[in-house]
């Protein structure tokens, strides 16, 4: 069993390690296994495995972190899961998991799972789970915890301290209790630092915080996200329109929100869902792909139909067609960096109306100073290939126009499809790379047609 905690910290090896278990049936080793791991190391560890393993592992899982398993995996593994497991299993799981992350759950599962979820919870789990599933995905609400101390202005510190005795235990990440008024409205919070030095005599209402930041569920969490990391956050309460106490956001559910933002910014830029499932099956998988790949495949025969408009140019001129690629390739990359920091900007909320038109001078400030310089080098290296002075400078001229619209587009796609509810991040990288590609070939074979024949 000493092998076993030393490969733990080790996946790959842990890796192995299971998967020769599973060929062995060595059941006491797969026991072992997994009682040694958290939840979130058991997910990591089934998200690595071919989906067919998967199933017959869950037998192996200690009980009691079933549904935190569940929880941490993603959409596609857990979806996959869930239809290798009996609804029993599934019940039996989330049956001790707070209503953000049954909603969580829920929200993701087929709808006879779901159904069954529902019939097993008492009154009060089922009110619960409904109504953080009224609120909008990707809202503070689907991640709100309902477990938060709430206590009252008018009590003593002495009377608090005999109330968390009594109760033995306090909800995780709790830094601080929300004091509300008799309507329950909130009012601040009491710092456990305050309630442990100050003297006991003293009411609540004398040593809380009343400039305690408090947030609407329908808050985005993106913007969620933000606040967090800006006020170094462990947890924010959240109150509805009449500054009612309805429940907290805490640290553990934006680090896993942040996590999916960095995730779906460098999957969207190929195309692929920050839920994407490293070993699920084949056909599900090229499904997801195959729309993606389809759109690509679109802007190709439109930057194609692009140089077919020039043949003629082309054919006379053969020098043309070994430098074009070029000029577009050049503003595809100019592009993609104007574009990458303006996502960024947007989900890190640092880019608004009236700083948008400081940053779009400054990017195309940059593209024309690149095109210029780039545009000198490679009017030199094709003078020094072809011997030609036009075809080097249409080349430079095509460079800086073709810089400078690169930049002006990864600046307004990015704002355009937001303001459309169109996802920047999973969408713009085509449009950037089909606008680059057209005004590219555009520009150089326009200005080659136009002063080399």
């Amino acid at each position: 069993m000493s092998e076993i905690n030393t490969l733990i910290d080790n996946t790959p090896d842990l890796i192995d390690l299971v998967l020769e278990a599973l060929e062995e049936n060595d059941k006491e080793t797969l026991h072992q296994t997994f009682l040694n791991l958290e939840a979130s190391e058991i997910a990591h560890l089934l998200e690595s495995l071919p989906d067919a393993f998967r199933a017959p592992l869950w037998n192996f899982i200690p009980e009691d972190r079933n549904g935190e398993v569940l929880v941490e995996l993603g959409d596609v593994a857990r979806i996959s899961l869930a239809k290798s497991l009996d609804n029993e299993q599934i019940v039996e799981a989330v049956s001790s998991l707070d209503s953000n992350d049954l909603a969580e759950v829920v929200d993701t599962l087929p709808d006879e799972i779901g159904d069954a979820i529902r019939q097993s919870l008492d009154y009060n789990g089922l009110r619960n789970l409904e109504a953080t599933l009224a609120f909008e995905e990707d809202t503070a609400g689907r991640l709100m915890e309902t477990e938060a101390i709430a206590i009252r202005s008018d009590v003593t510190l002495e009377t608090i301290l005999r109330f968390l005795r009594s109760k033995e235990m306090i909800p995780e990440h709790t830094l601080g209790l929300m004091v509300v008024n008799r309507e329950g409205l909130f009012l601040g919070e009491l710092p456990l630092s305050e309630l442990l030095i100050r003297q006991p005599s003293l009411l609540v209402s004398e040593v809380m915080d009343s400039d305690t930041i408090s947030i609407s569920p329908e808050m985005n969490q993106s913007d969620l996200a933000v606040l967090f990391r800006e006020h170094d956050l462990v947890s924010v309460p959240v109150v509805d329109e009449n500054n009612k106490l309805i429940g907290r956001v805490t640290l553990d559910d934006m680090m896993d929100v942040m996590q999916e933002e960095a995730d779906h910014q460098i999957l969207g830029a190929v195309g692929l869902d920050e839920e994407e499932d490293l070993f699920s099956p084949v056909l599900s998988s090229a499904k997801r792909r195959l729309f993606w790949l389809g759109i690509n495949l679109a802007t190709a025969f439109l930057a194609a139909w692009v140089i077919g408009l020039f043949e003629a140019t082309l054919e006379k001129i053969v020098a043309l067609a070994v430098l074009m690629p070029i000029v577009a390739s050049m503003g595809g990359i100019a592009g993609t960096q104007t574009l990458t920091l303006m996502i960024r900007g947007l989900a890190t909320g640092k880019i608004s109306s009236s700083n948008s038109r400081w940053l779009a001078y400054k990017e195309i400030t940059i593209s024309v100073i690149s095109g210029v310089v780039w545009a000198i080098v490679v009017g030199l290296v094709s003078y020094a290939w072809f011997k030609d002075v036009r075809i080097s400078m249409v080349l430079g001229a095509a460079m800086v126009i073709n810089l400078i619209v690169a930049a002006f587009s990864g600046f307004m796609i990015p704002l355009m499809m937001k303001r459309a509810g169109i996802d920047p991040a999973l969408a713009g990288g085509v449009v950037l790379t089909t606008a680059t590609d057209v005004i590219g070939f555009v520009s150089f074979l326009g200005l080659a047609t136009m002063f080399l024949l």
